[in-house]
């Protein structure tokens, strides 16, 4: 059984690359005139603009290994830097949740075992704690530069709980998504460039320091590890 969900796993993940190489769906997130057509919805139509934002975000996330801040700075070009940021967060943490469960079940059973073995990943993946679990989820979440339905179906072989990981992942993705969808509004905005840029920034200076404050409250150093043990 385990063999069996593995493999259909793969072929998943085979057919979708396929039919994206036929279809073309990555190259449509970066064509400019859909990208317009979009914006223009966004004042004609915004549920619609909205709905659309939603389904592409959702269906990327589970399907495309596309960096989390691709959906950020779409929302912040299309809707702007408020809307955009809120928007951004709810379709990415949705996509999340579907990748997470679908990795818990497909990879869990087969993956986990081995990839525990690993020393590095035993740390910071399967600590019994947990700890490590919410430090390396805040820093992916906050930081979105990492592949991030990859990411979605890695949480999904770990201990980590759905709802702490879900919960968790929409709170940590507000301040690095606004941080990419305002600063992103303000390279488009000429009337508000500076102020929205200037936002971004202090928004990047609290993520980092948040980031370093949390480390040292959930991540042990390596002595204390080996005295606890």
């Amino acid at each position: 059984m385990k063999n069996k969900k593995i493999w259909i796993f793969i072929g998943i993940i085979v057919l979708v690359l396929v039919l994206n190489h036929i279809f073309g769906w990555s190259h449509y997130l970066s064509d400019p005139d859909n990208l317009n057509f979009l914006k223009s919805m966004v004042k004609e139509n915004f549920l619609m603009a909205a709905l659309i934002y939603f389904g592409i975000t959702i269906v990327s996330c589970v399907v495309l290994a596309l960096p989390g801040v691709t959906f950020a700075i779409l929302a912040g070009l299309i809707f702007g830097p408020v809307m955009g940021t809120v928007l951004c967060c709810v379709a990415t943490t949705l996509g999340a949740m579907i990748s997470f469960l679908v990795g818990r079940y497909f990879l869990q059973d087969s993956i986990r075992p081995k990839a525990s073995e690993n020393k590095f990943l035993k740390k910071w993946l399967f600590d019994e704690t947990g700890h490590n679990q919410i430090f390396v989820l805040m820093i992916t979440r906050l930081v979105p530069v990492f592949p991030f339905n990859l990411q979605n179906f890695a949480y999904g072989i770990t201990d980590i709980g759905f709802i702490e990981y879900s919960v968790g992942s929409f709170l940590f993705m507000i301040p690095g998504t606004a941080m990419y969808t305002i600063g992103t509004a303000g390279l488009a905005d000429a009337h508000n460039r500076w102020l929205y840029i200037g936002i971004a920034l202090a928004i990047a200076v609290v993520v980092i320091a948040v980031g370093m404050i949390l480390k040292k409250k959930y991540v042990q150093p390596e002595e204390k590890e080996r005295k606890q043990k």
